[in-house]
């Protein structure tokens, strides 16, 4: 019999404990309703957190969850995955739980592929200890751990991920929740590593991080949304487009300097080439930032490959109980 789930069928009973007005709230209401439109069983859903305002996110969920340590989410993560191949695993991450100490365990997971989905929450701030840089804070930065800014360049998420090899990046951010939902399902759907990076707002030490895209007014002309199949279309009326000059990505206006509809490029998220994938994932200033399932492509899945692996070398070697493993070899008796 298929069952159909509701959203408030993946929420516990805790009491929510983000600050009024943070991001990870409207994170937490679209991982809710994309679960609920996979369909698949609480029970059989595992959310995995390492530590950080985002990591509290398991707590609020009606399945298997495990608050772990900072920034070894991605190892139990792929470690649950590949004991229990059943189970839908969830990282829920930020992006200093991700990026600093636990940047070793995030970049791994990504490049061999671990059939997870990991919800980077990107902040640009350390919340949880109130306010220092993190990884992704802008050169110049100023903070509590920078008071003269910071004199480092960020990661950017989605060149990490790819740089790994990732086979799955999307980015969203938290005010436009119809099309977090979205891409949240799709990379539950990806048969591999999704990373998803939302974009959300600390209210309270990092007021306003993305409000240069984010502001309703203006998030049309700033941002476009990639969908596979369609043409890379942006603005208020949806007369402007990306095109290729050269060697890079060029954004025009239909009607004006010759440019028409057919000149506009088609989004191809499963190409398996990743330089357009890169490239979009760069875009920013005189670009608008692209969202959306960016890149989405097939590849072997890390926990399907040791289980088929295991099945092979069973059916070549026959049993043995621990008697007759201890037995083999050289052995010898005291007398």
């Amino acid at each position: 019999m298929n069952t159909t789930y509701e959203a408030k069928d993946y929420k516990s009973d805790q009491y929510v404990r983000w600050c009024p007005g943070c991001g990870d709230h409207a994170t937490l209401n679209c991982l809710h309703k994309a679960m609920a439109k996979l369909g698949v069983p609480p029970y059989q859903m595992a959310v995995i957190s390492g530590i950080g305002c985002s990591s509290r996110l398991p707590y609020y969920m009606n399945t298997y969850g495990f608050h772990t340590i900072h920034g070894r989410g991605a190892a139990i993560a792929t470690g649950v995955k590949t004991a229990r191949p059943d189970l839908n695993v969830w990282l829920i991450t930020g992006d200093g739980d991700c990026l600093a100490i636990g940047g070793n365990h995030f970049i791994h997971a990504v490049r061999r592929n671990v059939d997870i989905n990991i919800i980077l929450m990107n902040n640009r701030i350390y919340g949880l200890t109130k306010g220092q840089y993190s990884p992704t804070s802008a050169r110049g930065f100023v903070s509590k751990s920078s008071p003269y800014g910071t004199v480092e360049d960020p990661f950017i998420p989605a060149e990490l991920a790819l740089g790994a090899r990732g086979t799955f990046f999307a980015r969203a951010i938290d005010v436009d929740l119809q099309n977090l939902t979205d891409v949240l399902e799709a990379s539950a759907k990806h048969k591999g590593a999704s990373v998803t990076e939302v974009l959300v707002n600390c209210v309270i030490f990092n007021n306003g991080t993305h409000l240069d895209i984010a502001d309703r007014e203006y998030r049309a002309d700033r941002t476009i949304f990639l969908r596979h199949g369609e043409k890379m279309l942006f603005g208020k009326e949806k007369n402007k487009g990306l095109i290729l000059d050269g060697l890079r990505l060029k954004a025009v206006t239909i009607g004006q300097d010759g440019y028409t509809m057919d000149h506009i490029l088609v989004h191809d998220a499963h190409e398996k080439d990743v330089t357009l994938h890169n490239m979009l994932a760069m875009m920013g200033g005189e670009l608008p930032v692209a969202m959306g399932v960016i890149r989405d492509v097939d590849a072997p899945a890390y926990d399907e490959a040791v289980h088929q692996q295991i099945e092979a070398v069973k059916a070549k070697k026959p049993e043995r109980t621990l008697q007759e493993m201890l037995m083999n070899g050289e052995t010898w008796e005291i007398k």
